[in-house]
């Protein structure tokens, strides 16, 4: 592509990388520790690249002497927090530096009268609830993979999770960002100021940017009251069509915002017991959904669920089991969270798409997924947040199939499956990015003005396009094509 036509790191911008950050915070020269900044959760390699360098920064000053030095040299950069994104947003697809968040880790500030937090961009998810939690508080944005992932590449994604129902994404609990620009400047937005429309949402604009328009060195993130009760409801349906058709109802003639609406087919429930020998009653469900439940008084919340579960089992539910402790709360999450681990054993050649369409149009979109299966030969199991319309197509390469016909194949039948979710009035991603695993859909679902508005905004803030370059769009439009169909 004629965006990766960049500089190479050459020994002088090495030994200037060691000044910044010190020799001990930087990988060069050795293959073996490279590759694994050569890729994030993507399973597919096409989609990996080797880096030439990377640099492990502790403060602000030294990503803005980075980015100075990789501007004046037109060497990329690319931000990567744990690696664990689903888009390849964190490889390093033109080479060139990986600015690594790792050492940033630390809390900076908990603000209990404020109901704010502030962090570094290295902070695992998890360990901010582990830190406030004594103060009566949650960051309720987290995504399903908080255990693992930096609130840094949350905010870059505008990562969701199982919660999104009744709290939202990340982007609701930002209200604030420290940014290194591409040019190596240190820009503040934002703050612990919950309303805010002084000037253009810049905040906004780079909660989900990807990497692309800035490097965060600082969040402060928004907090809310720790529930006082929570329940869970496993729900078994006979009928796919009738857990999905189950969800609307809770909301509408329930009255209820649940905390979590899980949706689980039978494929995927089944790979995830197996993978953890576990013993749920799976084989007489072909779908299976989790709700959740939490608030402040336990009266209420009970009221909830089991309105919820009577709904459901006017919907056609064949059990409904509550899990009111923790143990039995996280065995049943434990069988949803490890999904995607499971498919990963089952085959090393999947791919996990990310659709998302409204409500309503959940069951359509999973007939189609029905109607592409028997297309083009290749299952497509599905599983994910049904309460706001974000599932997770996982199409499965067949155990009889070449490597070869998996690989010409795929292509035409995600094509096909974000056509459909486009004519649903959905969208190729919810919460994993776009990368530049799905850069080539984008024309799909979003017009070639949309795109050019996009690429005007990288261009201003980004001029020599050294920051995450190849990612979400191509900056060259001949580049640019749809996928073939």
């Amino acid at each position: 592509m004629a965006e990766c036509l960049y500089n190479r790191v050459s020994d002088r911008v090495i030994d200037e990388l060691k000044q910044i950050v010190g020799a001990r915070y930087l990988i060069c020269d050795d293959a073996d520790a490279l590759e694994a900044f050569s890729h994030d959760e993507v399973a597919e390699r096409e989609y990996a690249h080797m880096p030439e360098v990377v640099v492990r920064p502790r403060t602000t000053d030294e990503i803005a002497a980075i980015m100075r030095l990789a501007n004046r040299e037109m060497i990329p950069v690319t931000p990567r927090g744990a690696g664990s994104g689903l888009s390849g947003g964190a490889v390093p697809l033109c080479g060139g530096i990986v600015v690594l968040t790792d050492r940033m880790n630390s809390i900076v500030d908990v603000d209990p009268e404020n109901l704010m937090v502030v962090v570094e961009p290295g902070v695992v998810t998890r360990e901010i609830n582990e830190a406030i939690k004594g103060y009566g508080l949650f960051y309720a944005g987290y995504p399903m993979s908080l255990e693992t992932c930096y609130i840094g590449g949350n905010v870059a994604e505008n990562a969701g999770g199982g919660k999104a129902v009744k709290y939202g994404v990340t982007g609701r609990y930002v209200t604030g960002l420290e940014v290194v620009t591409p040019a190596g400047e240190v820009v503040r937005l934002g703050g612990k100021r919950v309303k805010d429309v002084t000037g253009y949402n810049l905040l906004g604009l780079m909660v989900g940017s990807e990497g692309t328009l800035g490097i965060f060195t600082e969040v402060t993130l928004k907090l809310m009251p720790l529930p006082k009760a929570a329940v869970d409801l496993l729900v078994l349906f006979e009928k796919t069509s009738q857990a999905i058709h189950a969800v609307p109802r809770i909301m509408t003639s329930g009255g209820i915002i649940p905390t979590a609406i899980e949706f689980m087919d039978r494929a995927s429930i089944k790979v995830a017991c197996e993978y953890l020998n576990e013993s749920l009653p799976w084989q007489d469900a072909s779908a299976m959904l989790i709700l959740t439940f939490d608030g402040s008084d336990e009266e209420a919340v009970e009221r909830e669920y089991m309105t919820a579960g009577d709904l459901c089992v006017n919907a056609g539910a064949i059990e409904v089991y509550v899990a009111d402790n923790h143990t039995t709360s996280e065995r049943i999450w434990r069988v949803r969270r490890n999904i995607p681990e499971a498919w990963k054993q089952y085959s090393a050649n999947r791919t996990t798409e990310d659709i998302v369409v409204p409500i309503a149009a959940i069951p359509e979109v999973l007939k189609g997924f029905e109607r592409l299966q028997e297309k083009y030969g290749i299952p497509v199991p599905c599983y994910g947040h049904a309460g706001d319309g974000n599932l997770h197509a996982k199409p499965v390469m067949p155990p009889e199939w070449s490597v070869e016909k998996w690989r010409e194949t795929l292509p035409r039948l995600l094509t096909d499956l974000y056509r459909l979710t486009n004519q649903l009035g959905g969208t190729i991603s919810g919460e994993h990015g776009i990368g530049h695993k799905r850069k080539k859909y984008m024309p799909l679902v979003c017009s070639k003005e949309h795109i050019a508005i996009m690429r005007a905004v990288k261009r201003a803030l980004d001029p020599n396009n050294i920051l995450n370059p190849g990612k979400i769009f191509d900056m060259d439009e001949s580049t640019s094509e749809a996928a073939d169909g």
